[in-house]
Parts: structure tokens; C-alpha cells; sequence
């Protein structure tokens, strides 16, 4: 039995993020441990939950990890937890497809038969809140829409003619004020991360308190404690196996988009995750592999330009043969260059032959289905699994290198190859989800002890 909630959305933007993270710390102020997860592939709103509940969030992604692994995932990170809080992505019933519930936050609430708390802004509404509410309602019948969040509201007295105006029907459980003094910082991707320094703790503070006395904070624990059993068939408890081989796993301001589940997956083939950061460390430390996630290296490219000696390691380290991933950032900091915005080329570690330019519109989005072509660090040739793009920049080939991925976008379009490799060195604008196939996982496991002389 776990107590738990979705907090879905109206639409994209309607602040579910700030009703999370207020209700976060709301309950903990109330001394519950509660677990948090995100629907769908978004790295930036996780670090407000994770700072939030000062535990790790988890993604949740229909399309990318499948029922099982959705279910089992949530399952393992919520035992120790009193109350688990899911936060979806987009609208409600938004997906990767605009005729059936796929890949949508419907689906992760339908599979692990959680109730939703629906957000929509209600700035400027007033009756009307009662014929959207009633349409989220009833538009699917396995769906449980249990209660209204009614966000960016004018007054006490606002929110009292919202309640009134839902005649008895899907009860309005709360609401939050407009409050632009406590907004959340963005950039190009979206949110800024909730590192300290661009969010401090009293804005996460402040959003609890706003919680706790604008929303019924029974009422949603009493709707979270409704939730009948969640099924997995994941073997809660089992150790894993004895430490294997050791990952560098990049790890700063520039590089910390990882789903959690792909280092979990990793530590229970027996990986010790070694942290370092390509901006503050001079070199790298003793292990068999790197593993280069996304983030934000164009903003901080001149400050890994000039680690010249880290950039040099990487180098060297990757010139006798030892596995070296990359994704999305990892691959614009494994390249030659990253031109920024303002023209200036900022030269990188060198083992991808191009150059990565920033633009200033986005440049791709949306799932792909992945097959390699050869064998790669990750595997086989034949190896398929599933991924998501969100970039501004693009990526120009100084010459030619083999490209080992054939890239299928989910919505349709045009068919294309990528992932650069040279040698036992992969990357790719891919962020992969190693839930759509465990064997990616493994074969980079392989490829270190092979290379660390531990086969």
C-alpha cells in the first residue's frame, strides 16, 4: 500500500511545478518522507522536487520505459516513503499521441492506479472552471480526477466563488496566489535548475507555506491514503552483485541531466559511479569508463575550454581504448568546438570531429526509436532502444566519421543518422532511457570491463 497522487495539468504551464514543490514541503512540514517522481523525459523540474523533498526524483516515462519498468521504478523509490507525489507533464491527457493516452501522464496514473489532482490556472476564470473541471472528469472513465488545484488566483474570495461555481461536483481541494516575487528563474531550455545559487531555499520555503494555508492538506492525504495496491514485480531488497568496474560520471554546473533510473540500472550490474566535474577538477580520476550526460556546456564552454588539463585527460584516456558516452552536452563538450551565441568557438575536448553551434531557436524535440548500425560501446550492431532530443544547437561535422545510429522520430519525419563514433568513443543528441532496453546498460558494462582487462 502506498499512498500517492498525480498532480496533473489543464495544459503545459498552468504551474504544476509550483504546486508540487509547495505541496512537497507542505507535507513535510508534517513530517512525512515523500518520494517524488516526473512524468515524462524532463530533466529541469526534477531538481526542484529533488531539493524540495531532499531525495532523489525519478522519471516516469510511458513510451521510453514501458508499464513494467514505470511501475517497478516507482515502486522501489517509494518504500521507504510515507507518501509518494507524482508531478505529469504537459495537459493531462498529452502525449506521444494525439489520439490515445501513450506516453501521456493518463497512463503512468492509469498504470499505477493513482488519483489526480488536476492544476489549471484560473487567472481571470470564474463558472467556466466548473465545465473544464467536469470535462477532465468524465473524458476517460479509468481515470480517477479526484479534486481541483485552482493556481494563480486573485484572492480568499476568488477561491471562494471557484467552489462555489463547481456546485458540489469535483471538489476544488486548494489553490495558490499569483505570487511573482517567488517565480522560478528560466533560460532557453525552460527552468534554470534549482541549484542554490538561482533558487534559494526561501522561495521553496515560501511556496510550502503557501501550500499548507491555502490547500486542504488532509483532504489530499486523505485522497493519496485511497489509492488501493500498486503491483510490481520488481524483488524489493535484493543486493546486487559485488562492484564490477568503475564509471566516471561528469557531474557539475555543465553536466547533470541523467535519468536516475540509467545510474541505477548501472550500480546493480556492479558499477561504481565515480563523480567528477570536467569544470572544477584538474584531472580525471582512476576508472574503466566515462559517461558524459547533458546539461548546459554552452553556457559555461569558455570555463571548460580553459581546464585544458581535464580536457587533455579525456583525451588520453579515451585514446587506449576505453569506453567514452556521450549525450546531448556530453557530445557538444566531446566535440572540437562550441560556437556560442555571440560567435565566439570555444575549443573542447576533440574526439567528435565538429563543431556544436548554439541558435537562438530550438532545434529539435520529440522521442526517436534508436538502432545501431555497428557495434558501439553500448553493444552490438542491431541494438535498439528509446530516446528524446530537446536542443538549440546543431552539430557540424568537420569530416567524416562513422555515424552509428539510425534515428526514427516518433512523430514521423525525415530518417537519420547520428551517433558519432570514433574508435570505442559514442555520442549522440540522444538522451537514452535504458528501461526501453536493459542490454544498453550492460553492453557499456562489458565494453569497460573489456577494456579494463576484468573479462
Amino acid at each position: 500500500m502506498i499512498p500517492r497522487l498525480v498532480i496533473a495539468g489543464t495544459a503545459s504551464h498552468v504551474g504544476k511545478t509550483t504546486v508540487t514543490v509547495g505541496l512537497i514541503r507542505a507535507l513535510r512540514a508534517r513530517g512525512f518522507r515523500v518520494a517524488v517522481f516526473k512524468c515524462g523525459p524532463d530533466y529541469l523540474d526534477p531538481t526542484y522536487h529533488t531539493r524540495a523533498a531532499a531525495v532523489t526524483c525519478h522519471n516516469l516515462d510511458g513510451w521510453m520505459m514501458g508499464r513494467e519498468a514505470v511501475i517497478d521504478t516507482f515502486v522501489r523509490t517509494s518504500q521507504d516513503a510515507d507518501i509518494s507525489v507524482i508531478e505529469g507533464m504537459m495537459g493531462l491527457f498529452d502525449g506521444a499521441s494525439p489520439i490515445h493516452d501513450e506516453g501521456s501522464t493518463a497512463e503512468i496514473a492509469k498504470w499505477l492506479k493513482a488519483p489526480v489532482l488536476l492544476v489549471c490556472d484560473a487567472s481571470g476564470m470564474a463558472r467556466s472552471i466548473a465545465a473544464l473541471a467536469r470535462g477532465f472528469q468524465t473524458y476517460d472513465g479509468a481515470l480517477r480526477v479526484a479534486g481541483v488545484i485552482a493556481n494563480r488566483i486573485g484572492s480568499r474570495g476568488h477561491l471562494k466563488m471557484l467552489r462555489a461555481a463547481m456546485d458540489g461536483s469535483l471538489p476544488i481541494i486548494g489553490g495558490l496566489p499569483d505570487d511573482g516575487a517567488l517565480a522560478f528563474p528560466e533560460r532557453h531550455l525552460g527552468l534554470k535548475t534549482a541549484e542554490e545559487g538561482a533558487v534559494p531555499d526561501r522561495i521553496l520555503e515560501a511556496w510550502g507555506k503557501q501550500a499548507a494555508s491555502w490547500c486542504d492538506l488532509d483532504a489530499i492525504v486523505a485522497l493519496a491514503q485511497d489509492a488501493p495496491p500498486c503491483e510490481s514485480t520488481e524483488r524489493l531488497g535484493d543486493s546486487g552483485p559485488a562492484p564490477c568496474c568503475r564509471i566516471g560520471l561528469a557531474f557539475d554546473e555543465a553536466f547533470h541531466f541523467y535519468y536516475e533510473d540509467n545510474l541505477r540500472r548501472l550500480e546493480r550490474l556492479g558499477v561504481k559511479l565515480v563523480r567528477f566535474s570536467p569544470i572544477h577538477d584538474d584531472r580525471l580520476p582512476d576508472v574503466d569508463g566515462l559517461y558524459f550526460g547533458g546539461g548546459y556546456p554552452e553556457v559555461f564552454a569558455d570555463t571548460l575550454s580553459k581546464n585544458a588539463s581535464m580536457r587533455k585527460d579525456i583525451a588520453v584516456f579515451a585514446s587506449s581504448g576505453k569506453p567514452v558516452y556521450g549525450e546531448c552536452g556530453g557530445l557538444m563538450y566531446l566535440s572540437n568546438r562550441i560556437r556560442t551565441l555571440d560567435g565566439r568557438p570555444h575549443d573542447m575536448v576533440g574526439l567528435i570531429p565538429g563543431e556544436a553551434v548554439m541558435c537562438d531557436r530550438l532545434q529539435a524535440l520529440g522521442y526517436v526509436d534508436v538502432e545501431t548500425q555497428d557495434a558501439t560501446p553500448l553493444g552490438a550492431a542491431g541494438l535498439r532502444f528509446r530516446g528524446h532530443q530537446f536542443r538549440y544547437s546543431d552539430f557540424h561535422l568537420d569530416s567524416t566519421v562513422d555515424r552509428s545510429y539510425v534515428l526514427r522520430p516518433r512523430y514521423g519525419g525525415e530518417v537519420l543518422r547520428e551517433g558519432y563514433r570514433i574508435g570505442n568513443t559514442l555520442a549522440s543528441y540522444v538522451h537514452a532511457h535504458w528501461a526501453s532496453n536493459p542490454e544498453a546498460a550492460q553492453g557499456l558494462v562489458r565494453a569497460c570491463l573489456a577494456h579494463a582487462g576484468k573479462t
